[in-house]
């Protein structure tokens, strides 16, 4: 089991209830109903992930345009490394491309999910 920090649960749950138009879009349209079972605004640590596969090891972080300053990239890249301590990929994806690109970046997640976990997955 992940460490977290259980004082981030009430925000974890605010924020499943106030998710941004591109988590409502990756949740409703492909990782609710994907094979695997994916949570949303999971608390690893000290922090709230957008979405995470425990049997694939998986972090998927959607990113607006606030994280390319790079105070917020430093930030990212501290929290990538202690999320990859765990043993958990992180993969970060451009809220545009959720919108321009749907379908391949369904494709790209469950290309990792596979080459994650094979023989979990059966």
């Amino acid at each position: 089991m992940l460490p977290y920090n259980k004082d981030l649960i009430k925000l974890a749950k605010a924020n499943r209830k106030n998710m941004t138009p591109w988590e409502i879009k990756l949740w409703n349209y492909f990782l609710r109903d994907y094979p695997i079972r994916f949570q949303r605004q999971k608390v690893i640590d000290n922090y709230i992930v957008d979405f995470y596969c425990a049997k694939a090891h998986l972090v998927i972080e959607l990113d607006g345009g606030g994280h390319y300053t790079e105070e917020q990239q430093e930030y990212d890249n501290k929290r990538t490394k202690i999320l990859e301590k765990y043993g958990l990929k992180v993969i970060r994806i451009c809220n545009i491309e959720i919108d321009n690109n749907f379908h391949n970046v369904c494709e790209y997640i469950d290309r990792e999910v596979k080459n994650l976990s094979p023989s979990q997955l059966r």
